[in-house]
């Protein structure tokens, strides 16, 4: 027997714990995409909720009324309105939070005037004695009517109870709480009379919130019904305290809080995290511990990682018949892949610390603490949002500058975010600094962690010092305002965490995988094939040492440098190498330079394949070791000092990321703002990296 199928929309406001119910309720049956025709991720999964039901699990946006402001919240919207929608909802579940409940209701009472079937879940109910806060539910229940299930989701409480009530979402009533149409009678009895066969605040919806779902043109209501901007604003906020009068009334005798229970925890702790100069050196304090981390910790998984990729690499040469499938395996194929894949440890302790940071609620202290830097530079305190999330993918954190309304402010976040240090840097950062900077301790810190620590730092204080004068350059006057919520401390769930960390590398990993393995396999052809001298190589070679008797190991070494130079890849990064020879880099790093502008960890899966081919004499010797042993025709070291800090210096600043431009497209609508990113930060990039290498050769 098939499965019956509920399609279920899970919504609420930031912060009350939509996502810990999504992954309570789901597991690890997740799927991340985005919706139709934008780039606003769509998350959804799939609950069992008993033998012979299913439950598609939609989670929305995170929006604190039907009134949107944003691209995000506009999807709520959109959903609900659309019955054609493969998506529309058989139940919507509305998710709030014991302590917020009052601002909360305000969400579910107008999609109960959808009539839709709606369930209310109050979460964090764990909370509830801590705070002195009681609750009458089948009062609320009877006043709201709908059914409630208050829960925990932290505690894994009241889950079964969710379940139970989707399984019988068809019970539930479709009533609404209030009549919110009393806000203008004449006005609304006039659009019911006009379109009888029509839910009146579906009208009303279409009409404030310039979507049109329904079936009829959008000209019949804007001819009639379609009033000035400041009188439809007026309208809503009539609505809107028409609701809370409603919500007041009835928490006024449905919830009890006795104050004399509740804590002052939170607004001490606020006093320390966000004050003018101790909340800085938190901030800062916090940083330390996490690049100290990503070095110190991850260590020894990186090392078995790069370790097994030489053994297998080498074991498939030596047992596979040889031929030209073994070559691109053992010299293309695997070394480029574990390029990628010796970085998931840090990545993965990057994405930790991102997860515990937003889950405990600290990073909205922290939006807070660096608005009073941002305003300087004619940016939002919104804008450190994107910034932050900047340090784990430049794409959605410039899709997340929608939530800016001014566009000066949203335009001049998009331009100065690629500057901050994403987690594809991760991985060309970790090599360099390992190969340049020694394993030494100050104060007790490593000195590689600290290097980290300076880059991001460094990343960041370009990328604001590039906004203030984008500031004074572009002329567009604005004034915003900025609000952000303050969340409840919570101590972060480890489900959560761990499901986070999961997706997040699991995405990394996978897309940067799929172009990793593409290049890889070009680099290995053109590192496999060439000129007429690359075919005669070993006959050159033998001839040039005619006179000198050479060992086999040598002259296998010989030959195999020789072919590579003479490859179409070598071909290539010789006709280059003049341009990059100032900045310190040979052919072989100009390939891993160019190659990488298809994503920027690409760079050391590229040094990865092009050194497997290149190498002979040791399979078993890793990325790492080869890079180090590397040398010029003088017998200098290759990756020298002066040439890490400016390849360091070159990705930190550099547009090496074609997937941005092409977001940055999207989100301006114009290549104008693109292009001009990708000159000024290349041409920014290369001009620092030959000032670096430079004054340290």
């Amino acid at each position: 027997m098939t499965p019956k199928i509920i399609k279920v929309a899970l919504i609420g406001n930031p912060n009350v714990g939509k996502t810990s119910v999504f992954n309570q309720l789901t597991g690890l049956n997740q799927q991340v995409g985005n919706y139709p025709g934008i780039t606003v991720d769509k998350k959804t999964g799939i609950s069992k909720l008993n033998q012979i039901t299913k439950a598609k699990i939609i989670d929305l946006p995170g929006t604190y009324s039907l009134n949107a402001n944003s691209i995000d919240e506009n999807v709520v919207i959109e959903l609900l309105l659309n019955k054609n929608d493969e998506d529309f909802p058989d139940v919507a579940v509305v998710v709030t939070e014991v302590e917020n409940l009052k601002r909360n209701l305000l969400l579910f009472t107008q999609i109960k005037d959808l009539e839709i079937p709606t369930l209310l879940v109050i979460n964090m109910s764990d909370r509830m004695k801590q705070k002195g806060i009681e609750l009458d539910i089948p009062l609320l229940e009877t006043a709201l009517k709908t059914k409630i299930a208050l829960i925990s989701s932290r505690k894994n409480i009241g889950i079964d109870k969710v379940k139970e009530l989707i399984i019988n979402y068809k019970n539930l009533s479709t009533e609404a709480c209030l009549n919110a149409s009393s806000i203008d009678v004449e006005y609304f009895n006039r659009l019911r009379k006009a379109f009888p066969n029509q839910l009146l605040y579906k009208l009303w919806l279409v009409i404030t919130q310039d979507v049109n779902f329904l079936n009829l043109q959008r000209n019949e209501i804007e001819n009639t019904f379609t009033r000035s901007h400041t009188e439809l604003k007026k309208l809503q906020q009539k609505e809107t305290i028409k609701r809370y009068q409603f919500i007041n009334d009835t928490l006024k005798v449905a919830q009890k809080i006795d104050k004399s229970k509740a804590t002052d925890f939170q607004s001490t702790l606020d006093n320390i995290l966000t004050h003018k100069v101790f909340g800085y050196l938190i901030f800062f304090g916090v940083l330390m511990l996490i690049f100290q981390s990503i070095f110190d910790w991850s260590s020894i998984p990186m090392d078995f990682i790069d370790t097994s990729f030489s053994k297998l690499s080498a074991l498939t040469k030596d047992n596979l018949p040889h031929g030209k499938f073994t070559d691109l395996l053992s010299d293309g194929i695997i070394p480029g892949i574990g390029g990628i894949v010796i970085f998931i440890p840090q990545i993965a302790f990057l994405f930790l610390f991102i997860s515990v940071l937003e889950e405990s609620g600290y990073m909205s202290r922290v939006v807070f603490l660096m608005d009073k830097i941002m305003r300087r530079f004619g940016l939002s305190g919104k804008s450190i949002v994107p910034l932050i999330s900047g340090t784990a993918c430049a794409i959605p954190a410039i899709m997340s500058t929608r939530n800016i309304e001014n566009w000066k402010e949203r335009l001049i976040t998009i331009l100065i975010t690629p500057f901050i240090t994403c987690s594809a840097r991760l991985p060309v950062y970790a090599i360099l600094i390992s190969l340049i900077i020694p394993e030494k301790r100050f104060l007790g810190f490593s000195l590689q962690g600290l290097t980290l620590m300076a880059l991001y730092l460094m990343a960041f204080v370009v990328a604001i010092g590039s906004a203030y004068i984008l500031n004074k350059l572009l002329k567009l006057q604005c004034k915003s305002y900025f609000v952000v919520e303050m969340p409840s401390y919570k101590v972060p769930m480890f489900k959560n965490v761990a499901l986070n960390v999961l997706e997040k590398t699991k995405a990394f990993v996978t897309g940067a995988g799929k172009i990793i393995l593409a290049i890889s396999i070009v680099l290995w052809f053109l590192g496999s094939h060439g000129s007429s001298n690359f075919d005669n190589a070993e006959k050159i070679i033998a001839e040039k040492n005619t006179n000198t008797r050479l060992e086999e190991g040598v002259f296998e070494n010989q030959v195999s440098a020789y072919k590579l130079e003479n490859s179409y890849m070598g071909i290539m990064g010789k006709t280059i190498e003049p341009a990059i020879k100032p900045l310190g880099y040979d052919w072989k790093i100009g390939i891993a330079v160019v190659s990488s502008f298809a994503a920027r960890e690409v760079f050391v899966g590229t040094l990865a394949t092009i050194y497997s081919v290149g190498n002979q004499s040791d399979e078993e010797s890793t990325i790492k070791m080869k890079m180090a042993e590397d040398i010029d025709a003088n017998g200098n070291r290759i990756f020298n000092f002066a040439t890490g800090i400016s390849l360091l210096l070159f990705y930190a600043f550099a547009m090496q990321c074609v997937s941005t431009l092409a977001i940055v497209k999207k989100e301006t609508n114009s290549w104008k703002w693109p292009l001009i990113q990708l000159v000024f930060m290349s041409g920014f990039a290369y001009v620092v990296a030959l000032i670096a290498y430079q004054t340290l050769k």
